[in-house]
């Protein structure tokens, strides 16, 4: 474990804007955190990455964007208000509560008292509301635990709107809400999330290696993103195959991708085989005809599914972690260029020179048409650069005087240091080629 780490990361979001504590001015809310400028940016990438490979650049998948509150049948049948629950014990010297698989050796965690817990209790993670002026049971309604049963019960709406065939997906970012006992590492896990998230339908397998062609297509995909759309190294992922003990209701089969993270290994994304089980149930559940009917041979049947899942906060902290770097006492954050919050920052040598100024502004204002540019003219130009090299900036712009003549400008590379030569009229096409 590596927590000192952890606390460079919690510190740079700080310090830089990428995430806040939540509600800090009236001494924050226990993991409510918020995503600053500079967070929101990063995060908005990510989704934006996301969406681009999954959903724009594939003729299979179609996205939705469903409601956060839904009709509380929906997660009876779903089986969460039965099933949707951890095991809570307390401890009776402290009074502080856990989940009972997380204690080790029976020691109380937060002050080390041994053997003083009380029985288990089980805890249902939703988060309960009502709809109307009155609290009454018949108004209850819960927050979403999960993106995933609004593509269930969207299915049949998708299928008729789009016309897709089998195979096909919905896919959906959104938020979800558990009320989870021990939340905690920063924004590892946190009551209040954002998932990335598909619902894979096909034919009903006809034995298991029809359902794990596509859970091993998937599992595929899910790697290559970590790797070439993250651009986080592979070296620290691992997958881990839940045994059929621990499976949760609706799945056949789950694989866990973790990751070392600073504070140990922990899952990071989720692919699962479904099978049958969310749509069978709401059809039975609504009385609605949920079935595929194949247009070839007018087959009805229900789809099974294949569900790889992606925590969009998760794909920030593993990023920023990934991304972090020293030198020479000075933080590095080498974001992939299409993720950074800023693609480039562009520098007037000095700040007093208004004809640098002059030609640096117009500069600015015409990359910012197509990308997030940063304006920068404080101090000298080495701590320019190490500020933009802290929040990851993949190149600085530097106007000098010899730019007044050449009509050229310094590019600065953040990770080599290299600077080159470019002229003004090739800089849009230079950085789309560079983030590219």
């Amino acid at each position: 474990m590596d927590n000192n780490l952890m606390d460079k990361i919690v510190a740079l979001c700080k310090r830089r804007g990428f995430i806040f504590p939540g509600s800090e001015i009236y001494g924050g809310l226990s993991n409510s955190w918020d995503y600053g400028s500079l967070g929101v940016e990063l995060k908005n990438n990510i989704k934006q990455a996301w969406w681009k490979r999954f959903v724009q650049n594939r003729d299979d998948i179609v996205g939705i964007d469903a409601a956060l509150i839904m009709n509380p049948k929906v997660w009876e049948a779903s089986g969460h208000v039965a099933n949707f629950q951890d095991p809570l014990v307390e401890c009776k010297k402290c009074h502080s509560r856990f989940r009972a698989d997380n204690i080790k050796d029976g020691i109380c965690p937060n002050c080390g008292e041994k053997d003083s817990f009380t029985g288990e209790q089980m805890f249902n993670l939703m988060f309960k509301t009502f709809i109307g002026p009155t609290e009454e049971s018949s108004n209850t309604a819960y927050f979403r635990p999960e993106t995933a049963q609004a593509m269930f019960v969207d299915f049949k709406n998708v299928l008729d709107t789009s016309r897709k065939r089998l195979p096909f997906g919905i896919a959906q970012v959104g938020k979800a809400f558990r009320n989870e006992i021990t939340p905690g590492n920063f924004i590892f896990r946190t009551r209040e999330f954002e998932q990335m998230e598909i619902e894979y339908f096909f034919p009903t397998p006809q034995n298991d290696s029809d359902w794990n062609r596509y859970f091993e297509l998937w599992r595929k995909e899910m790697l290559s993103w970590i790797k070439d759309d993250l651009g986080v190294g592979l070296e620290k992922v691992y997958e881990h195959e839940i045994e059929a003990s621990e499976l949760a209701h609706y799945s056949k089969r789950t694989i866990d991708f973790e990751y070392d993270f600073p504070f140990g290994r922990s899952e990071l994304y989720g692919l699962a085989y479904r099978t049958d089980f969310d749509l069978r149930n709401h059809e039975k559940s609504s009385g609605q005809n949920l079935k595929y009917r194949d247009p070839d041979t007018n087959e009805e049947f229900i789809p099974h599914v294949i569900e790889p899942t992606w925590g969009v906060d998760r794909s920030v902290l593993v990023t920023l972690i990934d991304a972090y770097s020293e030198k020479d006492g000075k933080v590095i954050l080498k974001l992939k260029p299409k993720l950074a919050p800023y693609k480039a920052a562009v520098f007037p040598l000095l700040a007093n020179k208004p004809e640098l100024i002059k030609v640096a502004r117009k500069i600015y204002l015409d990359l910012k048409q197509d990308f997030m540019i940063a304006w920068d003219d404080r101090g000298n130009i080495g701590k320019r650069y190490a500020s933009q090299d802290e929040i990851g900036t993949p190149f600085c712009i530097t106007v000098d005087f010899q730019s007044l003549e050449d009509k050229m400008v310094t590019v600065r590379d953040r990770d080599s240091a290299k600077q080159e030569r470019i002229k003004i009229s090739e800089l849009r096409e230079y950085l789309g080629d560079k983030i590219k």
